[in-house]
C-alpha cells in the first residue's frame, strides 16, 4: 500500500512539473521575450559587422608547384623473398 502511494506521489510531481513547464514555455510572455531576444541579437550582429575592418588579400602567388619526376628508383620489396633470405 505504501509503495503505491509513493508511486502516485512521484507521478503527480512529474506531471505537475511537465504541466507548469509547458504552460510557461507556450505562454505569450515567453514567446514575446524570445522574439525580442532574437531581434536584438540580429541587430547587434548587423552593428558589429559594420565595424569589422576589411583586411588586404596577401595570398597572391604563394603556391609554388614542384614538378614530380619519376627518375628515382624505388626499391621493390617482396615480403616472401625477405623471409627466404633467413
Amino acid at each position: 500500500m505504501l509503495k503505491e502511494i509513493k508511486y502516485f506521489i512521484f507521478i503527480v510531481i512529474i506531471s505537475l512539473f511537465l504541466f507548469f513547464t509547458g504552460k510557461y514555455y507556450f505562454s505569450d510572455e515567453n514567446i514575446k521575450n524570445s522574439y525580442r531576444s532574437h531581434k536584438n541579437i540580429n541587430e547587434k550582429v548587423k552593428i558589429y559587422s559594420k565595424k569589422l575592418p576589411l583586411l588586404k588579400n596577401d595570398t597572391e602567388n604563394i603556391i609554388e608547384y614542384v614538378k614530380q619526376t619519376d627518375k628515382k628508383k624505388k626499391k621493390k620489396f617482396n615480403f616472401w623473398k625477405l623471409l627466404d633470405n633467413d
